[in-house]
């Protein structure tokens, strides 16, 4: 919901640094792999107890998600490069809901249970209209220039890191905090169930 307006902000400055690490002969597909490794290892710190530390790597990670886009942009743009951002998005989100389940079994495995299927709901229906939308030459800017057209909603990049990092800072409140982001989600799937039946017609 948030993504368009937060890349107005975004994108010039990240335009900039993307420029000069370019310039550094650094391509995109290394920011991405160096990224996930760093979001990869923010789970881990979550899931042994240093959720605070696993927020600095999180957000690290994410400056990652976005610099390498801005880095491809400059040196060209790739169906490799829009590849690997999205698995390793959807890999780095999944291993931070399952490192709060790692982190206190008892009371959060249930609530990072429901959250990961309602990622699958989120990810499915982003990426089965993507698919769709590649196959009849359908396009669209109001995210950014992407290697790919996908649907927005209620729950986007923004929403997620804004949850994970309500979660990292009170890693007591994960229950609650995950069972209200994940009915986000299922409302953000209905509705894009609902786009892409009429949008795809």
């Amino acid at each position: 919901m948030l993504d368009a307006a937060a890349r107005r902000l975004v994108d010039p400055p990240l335009a900039r640094i993307g420029r000069r690490v370019a310039a550094l002969g650094i391509g995109a597909d290394a920011v991405s792999v160096a990224g996930f490794l760093v979001g990869i290892s923010a789970a881990i710190l979550v899931a042994i107890g240093r959720p605070g530390w696993g927020l600095t790597l999180f957000l690290v990670n994410r400056l990652a998600d976005g610099l390498d886009g801005a880095v491809a942009r400059h040196t060209g743009i790739t169906d490799r490069g829009g590849f690997l951002d999205i698995v390793f998005d959807f890999i780095v989100y999944a291993a931070m809901a399952c490192a709060f389940a790692f982190m206190d079994p008892a009371a959060n495995a249930l609530p990072a249970a429901f959250l990961l299927l309602a990622f699958m709901g989120t990810g499915s229906s982003f990426l089965a209209f993507a698919v769709m939308a590649g196959r009849r030459g359908l396009v669209s800017e109001a995210r950014g220039k992407k290697s790919l057209y996908y649907l927005g909603g209620l729950t986007e990049g923004s929403e997620t890191i804004a949850f994970f990092v309500l979660a990292c800072l009170w890693p007591a409140w994960f229950p609650v905090l995950a069972l209200v982001f994940a009915a986000m989600c299922w409302l953000t799937t209905a509705g894009r169930i609902a786009a892409g039946w009429r949008l795809l017609r």
